[in-house]
């Protein structure tokens, strides 16, 4: 193939991944001859090299490597881009299980990162402390990966590409690249800068613009010195536009069409896209029906906007969704909502440092407010407090690019991996012994009905949901899932416990017999009494919508953890996250009438037995 069919045909591939990645076009065909012939040819114009220290002159956030120009190089010059090879490619709770299997990679990562210890356990611990001061991270974009295969990923760069350090002035810039071809990543390292020989090599390690410097500069805490660590660490709540980024705009239904709507005669008629209330809603006094145009109510699967027209054209029909409820369906903005029950004259913290309110692990949004975990963090250090902390997406489940830890610089280096929150790690649950395994984590969920807002009203479905760890928990091994964490329904090989609401209830007066299951039940109903006042409280965007045609269901999941109330030991009820579209096939499975009850309550104004109402 001649050299321009074979750059057209590169270009045909890649041009889009080069143009994202700001890879000047004047590179471009010498990339292509590089990843053709596998020209790896950095060795011509570089060199590795030990920085020698004295012993007392070395500071921790020196580097060990640097890399050197051999000639001097023009940024114009077409030839001077280089392949630089990854030595390591890992997901990040996958850390140790490399090093320990596979052949080779430990040693290599010593030498690298000039580690020493006198067990392979004690160099493996020190590796996956070193690590972040040397990972970078991509992730695959696209609608045909699945949701798994669009997980951050991290690698370590070889040698030669480990030993170029940061500069806020960088002379290179180094991107990842994936040759579709034969599916590999390389980096890309190129000049921005002209160099002249014997020039150090550097590049910016955490590039993009960032209204507040300081959420840079603690991105850079692997390898700068930071000086804000006792910044206060309040959040603060952000204005409405932050509530409206990355979201399709919704309208707001016409509450003047609204005023005098009817409700149907007769049986009502559902049109739903979910199967298991067509399966299971067996009532008499609803009909499933096949056309949405037909229906009474409509139930989606699929988020719904556009409320106006909904009240404008069919001011009688009900929805299952109500406008602006991604303020407690999304990670970040439930915190936010969350901390509005604050209890504003005591939220002083006191020297545990305690954040109000207590049935909210302290949060904090990772892409906004990194400088106040970092000074919380480093405030719980100095007070000598527990510092594990889960990184979650905003917006995924099932544990997916979640992460515990309780290391500073992989907490700093996050946020390049997508937008996450933090939030303090329960470190001391309460445990439930499960037979043949001991005291493991659990988590419940509760199906939660919203079914007005203004004045809003709240049910609690009774019959709750239990989720185990398969692990006697202790707070090691952070990436043993089933020690960790309680979803294992989507984990290959890992076995579920299931246990009734009725059986759970019988064996926690029995392993707790000072903790009546009823009193620690209403402190969980005051909870979300507590949440959806405050996600009420505001109008939207800032909060959840009043709209007459509007009912919901969403799952919460939550822990209980052991608290201090003077000198008394107390179970405290802590809100790990609300779902919306929650899968109920278990609910229906248990509880063959749950859609008739939940139905009987939200749309005939019903009361009964299985719901509960909080507000």
């Amino acid at each position: 193939m001649d050299g321009i069919s074979s750059l057209n045909s590169f270009l045909a591939v890649h041009k889009p991944q080069l143009i994202l990645s700001g890879v000047p076009e004047h590179f471009w065909s010498t990339l292509c001859k590089k990843l053709r012939d596998q020209i790896f040819d950095s060795g011509l114009s570089f060199q590795l090299a030990m920085i020698d220290y004295e012993d007392s002159d070395k500071m921790p956030y020196d580097p060990l490597w640097t890399v050197i120009a051999t000639k001097d190089i023009d940024r114009n010059d077409p030839s001077h881009i280089y392949l630089v090879d990854h030595a390591w490619t890992f997901k990040a709770n996958s850390i140790k299980n490399n090093l320990r299997n596979v052949p080779g990679l430990l040693e290599r990562m010593c030498s690298l990162m000039q580690v020493t210890g006198d067990t392979v356990e004690e160099k493996i611990e020190k590796v996956s402390e070193q690590v972040w001061k040397y990972a970078h991270t991509y992730a695959i974009g696209g609608s045909e990966f699945s949701i798994e295969e669009r997980v951050p990923v991290w690698y370590v760069l070889d040698e030669l590409g480990s030993g170029i350090t940061h500069s806020d002035s960088p002379n290179f810039r180094a991107v990842p690249f994936i040759h579709v071809p034969d599916q590999m990543t390389y980096t890309l390292l190129f000049p921005v800068e002209n160099v002249e020989e014997g020039d150090p090599v550097t590049r910016n390690f955490v590039e993009g613009h960032y209204p507040d410097p300081l959420q840079r500069e603690a991105m850079l805490i692997p390898w700068k010195e930071y000086e804000h660590f006792q910044e206060d660490f309040t959040p603060q709540e952000p204005d409405s536009n932050y509530f409206l980024e990355g979201h399709i705009v919704e309208t707001l239904p016409d509450l003047d069409l609204l005023r005098d709507r009817q409700r149907p005669e007769g049986k009502l008629k559902v049109f739903s896209e979910y199967q298991y209330i067509n399966d299971y809603l067996t009532s008499p006094d609803f009909e499933i029906v096949g056309n949405e145009n037909d229906a009474d109510i409509i139930w989606y699967i699929n988020h719904f906007k556009t409320f106006r027209e909904l009240s404008r054209d069919s001011p009688n029909k009900f929805v299952n969704q109500f406008p602006f409820e991604y303020v407690i369906t999304i990670k970040d903005l439930l915190a936010i909502v969350a901390r509005r029950c604050s209890d504003k004259s005591t939220n002083t913290f006191n020297n545990k440092l305690e954040t109000s309110p207590a049935w909210l692990p302290t949060t904090f949004n990772m892409k906004t407010e990194l400088t106040k975990l970092v000074a919380y963090y480093m405030q719980r250090k100095k007070a000598g407090l527990d510092n594990h902390w889960i990184c979650k997406p905003y917006n995924l489940a099932r544990g997916l690019d979640t992460y515990i830890t309780d290391n500073l610089n992989f907490l700093c280096r996050l946020p390049l991996s997508g937008p996450k929150i933090a939030q303090k790690y329960i470190e001391n649950p309460v445990l439930f012994e499960r037979p043949d395994v001991g005291l493991v984590k659990f988590d419940i969920r509760y199906v939660v009905l919203l079914k007005s807002v203004s004045p809003t009203e709240v049910y609690i479905y009774n019959n709750f949901f239990l989720r185990f760890s398969n692990k006697p928990f202790a707070l090691n091994n952070l990436e043993d899932y089933e020690q960790h964490f309680t979803v294992m329904n989507y984990t290959e090989g890992a076995s579920l416990y299931r246990l009734l609401c009725a059986q759970f209830k019988e064996a926690w007066g029995q392993q707790y017999p000072d903790y009546c299951w009823a009193t620690v039940e209403k402190s969980i109903f005051t909870m979300f009494a507590d949440l959806f006042t405050a996600a009420t409280s505001k109008d939207a965007p800032c909060g959840i919508a009043k709209s007459p045609q509007s009912r919901a269901l969403y799952a919460a999941d939550i822990m209980l953890a052991w608290s201090e109330e003077g000198n008394e030991k107390v179970v405290q009820p802590k809100l790990l996250e609300m779902n919306w579209m929650p899968d109920c096939r278990r609910a229906c499975e248990y509880y063959p009438a749950f859609y008739n009850d939940i139905f009987s309550v939200i749309f005939l104004d019903k009361e009964v037995d299985t719901c509960t109402k909080v507000l």
